[in-house]
């Protein structure tokens, strides 16, 4: 049986090598979503990692000061703190999703918050191949591999549906929009919302099966809160 153990001492440029490089990654994944105005930017995302990596940090080497044994019960578990990381980025993640009507936007947001916690984990942890390889990955995924599947989705869509990108001021309903191509004879099928700072960009999925995309352009900006409308290859 063990009588007892220590903490292993961190040098301070270790510790400043761990946060700083939890910082620069997060904030790598930030920068996209800030340049894609995104609720939560570059500064959301740096402070996320930068945290998660104090909390593993603590968790491993902040209790140099006490004895450990299994004889008097005290006993040393470095994953305690880490594992609540976890737990506690999902009511952050949770923050960033919001359901308006039959749309839920902020999924992506929040799975981002997610994934950088786990990445400042990996920093604080001393894992930087995993911490480094994942933000690769992340970036890739949110970037050209979102191209990829716009063009790919694009090409197997039904024949005759069309692509309808319509900017709204913020926080309008696409209600209104649903609702004046109904008017001129067209199908919605689906759509999706992407909210800035200063628009809201609904991308419907659309049916023109007795009208002319001319004349729903000239519907659809005719209503008060439309800034914008364009069709889309």
């Amino acid at each position: 049986m063990q009588s007892g153990r220590s903490v292993p001492d961190l040098s301070l440029g270790e510790v400043l090598l761990r946060v700083v490089l939890a910082g620069v990654l997060g904030g790598a994944i930030g920068a996209e979503r800030e340049i894609r105005e995104r609720e939560a930017g570059l500064r959301t995302h740096m402070l996320v990692a930068v945290g998660a990596a104090l909390f593993t940090l603590v968790s491993a080497y902040g209790w140099g000061d006490f004895h450990f044994s299994q004889k008097s019960g005290v006993t040393y578990d470095p994953t305690r703190i880490a594992a609540q990381i976890v737990t506690g980025i999902g009511f952050l993640g949770a923050g960033a999703i919001i359901r308006q009507g039959l749309a839920v936007r902020g999924l992506t947001t929040a799975a981002s918050l997610w994934v950088v916690a786990a990445i400042g984990l990996a920093a604080g942890a001393g894992y930087y191949s995993g911490a480094i390889i994942t933000t690769v990955v992340v970036l890739v995924s949110l970037w050209p591999l979102r191209i990829v599947a716009h063009r790919l989705f694009t090409r197997i869509r039904p024949p005759g549906e069309q692509r309808l990108e319509v900017d709204l001021r913020p926080n309008e309903s696409p209600a209104i929009l649903i609702g004046a191509l109904e008017r001129v004879g067209g199908v919605v099928h689906a759509f999706e919302l992407e909210d800035a700072r200063d628009r809201r960009r609904v991308l419907l999925d659309v049916r023109l099966p007795s009208a002319q995309p001319q004349s729903v352009t000239a519907e659809l900006m005719r209503l008060e809160p439309v800034l914008g409308v364009r069709w889309t290859d």
